[in-house]
């Protein structure tokens, strides 16, 4: 009963593995769906998301800053001699003594009136933060976005070039046959059977290594997606051409308008100036109303308290002085906005030559498509030609060996340069910030 029910799980896990594996290859991914399963499973996105939250209550503890502070405090005192309990435990003269043990409760609240534009430079700075995280957050998701759209195009490149390479075997293979048959005819040499097998041979290798680019790309493209490293799978087909529609200049605008790292720049320009306005608070005065409240009692709950108290006070504190600390920390903050300020300039210059870099490869690549069109088409003709001319012994096999490794150069320049052109327009929207799809 036992080996039955094993051998039944076996086979239904047998079924079952196959199942998802047919259903993964019956629905190959699309690129939409690959940035999703990305940005859902990155941890770089998770620990962004985790900045953000972070930043948020960090904002959330500036505010406190304006609110009044409440702090409580209770005591006791054992002395060696009783005491009177009055204003506070003191031996009375004239009093007789009352306990040795002393309790005390006393409480105070304290509220800022004016921190000299501390807390709100503070709060501003805080909130900056905020924002800063989220844009930090856009930038990762357009990286991560990259990461997968050229891993995406990697892979299909990998399986072009592998079925290009499966063509140059089928090829020569269809050379070898003719060869064979030539030489059992006595038309052609032993020589030329050699050669062709050694063609063939040579053509099984590059189909080898074809294959293995392609293993090798799929399982960096399931590490990417934080799948399993094996994880079958197809993608679609959407090695394409389509024009960009865009200029150079309608890009750069766009990438001005659009670019996380440049509404970063500025926020980092801002929260400098509030840093210099919180060093800047130390010029002023600060102003605080606080009230106590205290009791005295020999009783350990404070039921029976002997005497009570309270007080209510304003309080402006001056710093007079300190040595020029005040003035050397706006001094340095001062400093930062200036620094603030060139990394920004610095940043767009990059993302100036960035998109101009990303364009000139876009508009490179477009160029050999179209060359390699019209490459693949002549090397198709030749090689027609030269298989007709060798089979009435007009051409020699060498012949047909250069106009078959013309074809799958041609082949392959032209999935390279199909490959490139969507690469090169995938690093151009990241760099125009660019959400895809």
């Amino acid at each position: 009963m036992r080996v039955k029910w094993f051998i039944g799980l076996i086979l239904w896990t047998i079924v079952s593995t196959g199942a998802v594996w047919a259903q993964e290859t019956q629905n190959p991914l699309t690129l939409e769906e690959s940035i999703k399963i990305a940005m859902e499973r990155s941890l770089t996105i998770h620990s962004s998301v985790l900045g953000v939250e972070s930043s948020e209550y960090v904002r959330k503890e500036a505010i406190t800053n304006f609110l009044p502070l409440w702090t409580g405090q209770y005591s006791w005192n054992r002395y060696s001699i009783p005491l009177n309990v009055g204003a506070s435990p003191i031996l009375i003269p004239g009093v007789g003594p009352t306990s040795k043990d002393i309790y005390r409760f006393s409480t105070v609240v304290n509220q800022p009136l004016f921190t000299g534009g501390f807390n709100l430079a503070t709060y501003r700075s805080a909130k900056m933060g905020v924002d800063l995280s989220k844009e930090s957050l856009e930038t990762v998701k357009l990286d991560l976005i990259l990461q997968v759209r050229v891993g995406y195009f990697t892979v299909l490149r990998a399986e072009k070039f592998l079925l290009v390479a499966q063509q140059q075997v089928e090829q020569f293979q269809a050379q070898l046959d003719v060869t064979k048959s030539f030489f059992f005819v006595g038309i052609v040499p032993k020589n030329d059977v050699l050669q062709a097998e050694v063609n063939l041979a040579n053509a099984r290798q590059s189909l080898v290594k074809a294959a293995n680019d392609l293993a090798t790309a799929k399982a960096s493209f399931n590490i990417l997606l934080r799948r399993e490293i094996d994880t079958p799978f197809e993608v679609v087909d959407i090695l394409g051409y389509e024009a960009f529609p865009l200029s150079y200049e309608q890009s750069l605008d766009e990438a001005f308008r659009l670019r996380p790292e440049i509404k970063t720049a500025q926020l980092n320009i801002n929260q400098a100036k509030e840093n210099v306005k919180v060093a800047a608070a130390g010029f002023f005065p600060t102003v605080n109303l606080s009230g106590s409240y205290g009791r005295f009692s020999e009783e350990l709950e404070l039921g029976m308290f002997r005497t009570q108290s309270w007080s209510l006070q304003a309080v402006a504190t001056f710093t007079l002085w300190n040595w020029g600390n005040t003035a050397f920390q706006v001094g340095a903050n001062k400093v930062k906005v200036k620094q603030a300020e060139d990394s920004k300039t610095q940043l767009i210059e990059s993302i100036t030559l960035g998109v101009k870099d990303d364009y000139l490869n876009m508009q490179v690549a477009e160029k050999n498509i179209k060359v390699a069109e019209t490459a693949i088409e002549q090397a198709e003709e030749n090689l027609r030609m030269t298989e007709e001319r060798y089979k009435f012994q007009v051409a020699t096999q060498t012949d047909v060996i250069i106009a078959v490794t013309l074809l799958t150069q041609a082949r392959t320049n032209y999935y390279g340069a199909l490959s490139d052109f969507n690469v090169a327009k995938a690093q151009l929207e990241r760099d125009m910030g660019r959400m895809y799809p």
